[in-house]
């Protein structure tokens, strides 16, 4: 399920989006380009459903070295700025909810999910692994990537917390609209103690801007 105030707040964004990833910071830059280098060799040879693939800026990096790539998401918005790049093998956009895509079971090498960990509900996480889980094929790999909390305490940049411990936040748009968003933020002992229950952790790095893990299945 997704926070309906989540999702315009993305639609509306879709012109301005890409911003976030040239912004003028050294340190930035560097654990962006070091995590698509590892996207490339994650995606090497692979069938690769991409959740939440907004305008396709994961994608090319997944196009680069990627058999195939099957990229879904919710904003029509997004998904029409995704489509006018040029990627470097057959992409297939869908416009879908992640918890409602009719995946083929075991049909993907690789599942990426980049930057909606953070915008699910907590109480939801039991549907969205599974959404990650299910077309995952054995021997598979699952990639996602999130952002730290702004001053390193997910306690902190936020409006409220509603009584399931979900973290609210004002973001705004270039035009000064304001919308309230469900963005969690989270310690890498919270990313451990909620992924280990459920899947075999194979890397985890936790930057000073971004946090991301390379998944299995438990029984891989």
């Amino acid at each position: 399920m997704t926070d309906h105030n989540t999702e315009q707040y993305y639609r509306d964004r879709a012109g301005e989006y890409e911003a976030i990833y040239y912004r003028d910071d050294p340190v930035r830059q560097g654990e962006l380009a070091a995590e698509a280098e590892r996207l490339r060799k994650l995606a090497k040879g692979r069938r690769v459903l991409e959740f939440a693939c907004g305008t396709g800026y994961w994608t090319r990096f997944i196009s680069e070295t990627a058999v195939s790539i099957t990229a879904v998401d919710l904003a029509a918005e997004m998904l029409a700025i995704a489509r006018r790049k040029l990627y470097g093998c057959p992409v297939e956009f869908v416009e879908a909810d992640l918890n409602h895509y009719p995946a083929t079971p075991q049909a993907f090498d690789l599942v990426a999910l980049g930057f909606w960990f953070s915008h699910h509900q907590r109480e939801n996480y039991d549907r969205l692994f599974r959404a990650l889980r299910t077309p995952l094929a054995r021997g598979g790999t699952i990639w996602v990537i999130d952002n730290n909390p702004p001053d390193g305490d997910p306690r902190t940049d936020h409006t409220r917390f509603d009584t399931l411990g979900n973290n609210y936040k004002y973001r705004y748009l270039n035009d000064g609209r304001r919308y309230e968003i469900l963005k969690n933020y989270f310690t890498e002992s919270d990313l451990r103690d909620i992924l280990e229950p459920h899947f075999r952790i194979l890397r985890l790095t936790y930057g000073r801007h971004y946090w991301s893990v390379e998944l299995s299945e438990k029984n891989a």
